[in-house]
């Protein structure tokens, strides 16, 4: 495990992509299924792309959250995809190299609550669930999201081969259920001109990559 400072994770420098959607009500946990692609990043700068869940919330003017997925960085790494988490309590990457990911693998993730107030990030790995992190976000539930990031560095482009998420569901206590549009309140994000988010089903089944 390596925890590293934050490099780049706002909309103030670069070109920022969010392809997914997230809730709009608040619930206990989100999971669901990431494939790995190896992507376009380049070596020695701020680009990335990450496919992760997330849960959020607001609070007073504060946002506190935690996310985990898998991510290609620029910075480190050395072009490997590695299972990372973010939170706004050390506001620090962290990836967890122990787990050796490659082109075409899928990974299931699990953010959710069981105690009041802690969130937990699980990766099911080789027939077992495995705690990631724990943090306290201060909410016994949180809006959630599932995005595909895409972050440029200044000038240049990156060329993100399709990202397949799919089996997403939302957790409401013990209680589980599909991510789908009938049934969870959902705020979707669109593609640009240089990337393309594509529903097979809204909301738990999709692609996102270079058009």
């Amino acid at each position: 495990m390596l925890s590293v400072a934050e490099p780049a994770k706002s909309t103030a420098n670069g070109d920022y992509h969010h392809l997914g959607a997230g809730t709009v009500d608040e619930w206990t946990g989100v999971v669901g299924r990431l494939t790995v692609r190896d992507t376009g990043v380049r070596a020695g700068t701020h680009d990335f792309v990450a496919a992760r869940f997330m849960a959020k919330h607001e609070s007073g003017g504060r946002t506190a959250w935690l996310e985990a997925g898998w991510a290609e960085t620029g910075w480190a790494g050395g072009g490997r995809q590695r299972v990372y988490t973010y939170d706004t309590n050390r506001r620090a990457w962290t990836f967890y190299n122990q787990y050796e990911l490659a082109d075409g693998d899928q990974i299931w993730i699990s953010v959710h609550t069981k105690r009041d107030g802690v969130w937990e990030a699980w990766l099911w790995w080789r027939g077992g669930w495995h705690l990631l992190t724990n943090q306290r976000l201060g909410t016994a539930r949180a809006q959630l999201e599932q995005y595909v990031e895409v972050h440029i560095d200044g000038e240049g482009s990156i060329g993100v081969p399709r990202i397949a998420v799919d089996n997403v569901q939302v957790r409401d206590g013990d209680a589980v259920r599909y991510w789908r549009e009938a049934d969870v309140r959902t705020a979707s994000a669109g593609g640009s001109d240089r990337y393309c988010l594509d529903w097979a089903t809204r909301f738990d089944t999709w692609t996102a990559g270079t058009c």
